[in-house]
């Protein structure tokens, strides 16, 4: 019995999705210094993850760290989703699937930088243009597959 397959032939602006894709490692890479210059400002050593309680309510620092930490954190929560929706989605939309891939990217950008003051007013900051890129991926990704199955009959 053999298998049928499907032959992916990338769009010539699938380059843009690898530029888009790898933004977010940039992201994380900045990310990853601002929690180490917040972790030595704050005294916390490895390998604990985040000052505890009574350390964050007695040092300003140790607080900003626990916010640079959870920036960072809440990215690498969703990176992986992000990701694989941009990849998936650019076989069929690579303009749309990077431009919404930059879009999160500086929308976590915007994120990070307002949740690191430490101020919760400045938490969401960034947080509704995120979301609503990673929707329109997950869309664009669900319409892809979708595509993708149908062009083998829905046969499994």
């Amino acid at each position: 019995m053999t298998t049928p397959t499907i032959v992916l032939t990338l769009p010539a602006t699938y380059g843009w999705v690898g530029i888009a894709a790898f933004a977010t490692i940039a992201l994380t890479g900045w990310q990853t210094i601002k929690v180490a210059g917040a972790r030595k400002a704050a005294g916390i050593k490895y390998p604990q993850l985040y000052a505890e309680t009574h350390q964050a309510e007695k040092s300003r620092s140790a607080h900003i760290f626990n916010c640079t930490q959870r920036a960072h954190a809440n990215t690498m929560e969703s990176q992986p989703g992000v990701l694989f929706s941009t990849f998936v989605a650019g076989l069929k939309y690579p303009r749309a699937a990077a431009a919404l891939c930059g879009i999160w990217t500086a929308a976590r950008v915007v994120y990070t930088i307002g949740y690191c003051t430490g101020d919760p007013k400045k938490r969401s900051s960034g947080a509704a243009p995120a979301a609503l890129a990673l929707l329109g991926l997950y869309g664009l990704t669900a319409y892809t597959l979708f595509d993708l199955v149908a062009q083998n009959n829905f046969k499994f």
